[in-house]
């Protein structure tokens, strides 16, 4: 059995945050692969300089490229419209039944997971990896986590998004890669700010 992990999220963009959870929680329980899977619809409201579902694929490729064991997975893009974990997972394991697949979430979505779409069912079809982000509430759950200590880091799309709008630099914390694609389609008013970031 392959053991594989897969770390959804918009990565919208893509940061050195979600590139060590990733490489961590590989290291830690032996992987064969993580895979950074962006969902097909963003759950925020939608920004004109936001990015498309084409364009976070292809900023996660660019931000995977060349490092070993992270990949980067079209699964739900593919699929398309809003997927339940669940459902993806299920049709994951259709496609691979000779995998294991580990599910990373933060600690921020642990104290909600009882709430997850069929989370019984989910269960048997992954196991959980629960990683500790800055402001969650610790290693509690109701439901089967295996908890990896990573290094913290206060880092959040979000962010990334609002200081490239301000024309603030995110050297260091975004993959260089990424930031020159960001410049190049104009993404979160990058446009300008290209001299700055």
């Amino acid at each position: 059995m392959r053991k594989i992990g897969l770390l959804g999220g918009t990565f919208n963009p893509p940061h050195i945050g979600h590139l060590i959870i990733a490489n961590e929680v590989k290291q830690a329980l032996g992987l064969d692969e993580v895979r950074l899977m962006p969902t097909a619809i963003p759950p925020h409201k939608h920004n004109p300089t936001d990015a498309t579902p084409a364009q976070r694929l292809r900023m996660v490729q660019l931000a995977v490229e060349g490092t070993d064991g992270l990949m980067e997975s079209s699964f739900e893009i593919d699929r398309g419209g809003v997927s339940y974990t669940y459902d993806t997972m299920r049709a994951l394991k259709e496609v691979e039944p000779e995998t294991d697949f580990y599910f990373i979430i933060g600690g921020d979505m642990i104290d909600i997971l009882p709430q997850w779409f069929q989370i019984e069912a989910l269960c048997k079809l992954v196991t959980f990896v629960g990683v500790q982000r800055p402001g969650s509430s610790g290693e509690q759950s109701v439901i089967p986590v295996e908890f990896i200590d990573i290094p913290s880091i206060d880092l959040s799309s979000t962010m990334i998004r609002k200081r490239t709008e301000a024309g603030q630099s995110i050297q260091f914390l975004v993959p260089d890669p990424v930031i020159s694609y960001i410049r190049q389609e104009g993404l979160y008013g990058s446009t300008t700010a290209k001299r700055r970031t």
